[in-house]
């Protein structure tokens, strides 16, 4: 099972990592992917991948900070190249839903996270909020590029991934699909074909019931996965196999490249 979206770096996962990593490995998670949401983060995930084996990392602008924190594609691509256990690009995106960001600056720093994927062949982490008309028509400009895409988080409408199933685009489930309140994103996923699911807790935030209003962590996504099979038909187990290898499919090309620089590292820190 494989965490695709999780915030290590964050309060309170990050004081007590070796407990997290501990009841994330009980519960049979294999891979943890911590997600750079501004150069400081980035700062404490290039620490974090070197804690322990099972932690990999991004590199990456939220849309809410593209304002004070402005990237290059080529800043990215520097990164990518010196750090073997990055193996994502964002999360980028665009979030019309505060506006802690100019539209303006959250546009570009997207463009350039898509220049950066296109040019590197690494997947794109892509966050959207009240804005998938233009979420979704930046993305169709590169339709040709043949960008892996991943939709972090994904609560959008079942049109929205229809169109973004044109992109062969993934799609990643979260505690929300367990929610009593979200029966429309359970449809959704429903119809999502299972080779473009993936699953994540974005912890610590959003807690999957019974969990929910607690502060979250990666060992829970044991219920959204159970929440996931559920909605899909499908045994848990069937559901954490073919997520997982949809994930390794997704992240191919820098998880085999990364796997001889990991093996030589210690175990935790």
């Amino acid at each position: 099972m494989i965490d695709s979206h999780c915030h290590l770096d964050h309060e309170p996962l990050l004081s007590d990592l070796s407990n997290v990593l501990q009841r994330s490995k009980d519960v049979g998670i294999e891979k943890l992917l911590t997600i750079s949401t501004s150069f400081e983060s980035f700062s404490r995930v290039k620490e974090l991948v070197n804690r322990d084996e099972m932690i990999y990392g991004t590199i990456g602008i939220h849309p809410h900070e593209s304002s004070t924190n402005t990237i290059t594609a080529n800043q990215i691509i520097d990164n990518l190249k010196n750090n073997k256990k990055i193996i994502g690009i964002g999360e980028t995106g665009l979030d019309f839903y505060y506006n802690n960001s100019e539209k303006d600056k959250q546009i570009a720093s997207f463009k350039e996270h898509i220049q950066a994927s296109i040019k590197t062949n690494v997947p794109l982490i892509v966050h959207s909020r009240n804005a998938e008309d233009e979420t979704f028509e930046i993305l169709n400009q590169y339709k040709d590029e043949n960008i892996k895409i991943l939709m972090h988080c994904f609560t959008g409408s079942k049109e929205f991934s229809e169109k973004l199933l044109s992109l062969n685009s993934y799609f990643s489930a979260s505690g929300i699909i367990t929610f009593k309140n979200s029966v429309d994103l359970q449809e959704t996923f429903k119809s999502i074909p299972t080779e473009n699911i993936l699953i994540e807790t974005d912890s610590p935030f959003l807690a999957p019931v019974p969990n929910r209003g607690k502060k979250n962590e990666p060992s829970f996504i044991d219920f959204t996965a159970a929440k996931l099979a559920e909605i899909k038909n499908i045994s848990k187990k069937e559901l954490i196999e073919l997520t997982t290898n949809n994930f390794k499919d997704r992240k191919s090309t820098r998880l085999n490249s990364s796997h001889s620089s990991v093996s030589r590292m210690p175990s935790s820190a």
